[in-house]
């Protein structure tokens, strides 16, 4: 609790909070930079290339490294709206970054429920690179690591919301 009624998060929550965030968007910047490389040179290698079945920019230019491998049977593969996964991922990070400085409460539901939907969409994708794809993707386990961590973060953040709301009211 800070000075005069105002409310604030414990520190360990935002360093954490920034902490996850600001790797996840790195991660995720380099995603899309390794794919827009390839897509320009078929030949590029990344960093995260380390052999046959440890290869990011494999998955990143698989089927399913655009709009999950899902919004293809909607819209036509070159629309806008099939954006490369990293895309999605740079936009949840800066929103989870973001509602993180709110301590409303709606922010606080809204940071769980996307928490959950990432971490769905990370045993999906997990699922994919492992039984479908048959690789192993640093960039891509550490973002489902990430996405899990956050999950966490944000259930702890919206008891101590709750709790904070309860005594102040």
């Amino acid at each position: 609790m800070a000075a005069v009624g105002i409310q604030r998060m414990p520190t360990w929550e935002r360093k954490v909070r920034v902490f996850l965030c600001v790797f996840g968007l790195v991660l995720s910047v380099y995603a899309l930079h390794v794919e827009l490389s390839r897509e320009r040179n078929p030949d590029y290698r990344a960093m995260c290339d380390l052999g046959e079945s440890v290869s990011c920019s494999k998955v990143f230019t698989s089927r399913w490294g655009r709009g999950f491998g899902l919004v293809q049977f909607f819209v036509a593969k070159d629309s806008s709206l099939n954006q490369p996964n990293s895309v999605l991922g740079i936009i949840f990070y800066t929103l989870q970054m973001s509602l993180g400085l709110s301590l409303s409460k709606k922010a606080a539901v809204f940071l769980v429920f996307s928490s959950w939907v990432s971490v769905a969409g990370s045993l999906y994708l997990a699922s994919i690179l492992a039984f479908v794809l048959g690789d192993f993707c640093m960039v891509c386990v550490s973002t489902y690591i990430i996405n899990f961590a956050l999950l966490f973060t944000n259930v702890k953040r919206r008891r101590a919301i709750e709790a904070m709301k309860e005594k102040a009211g």
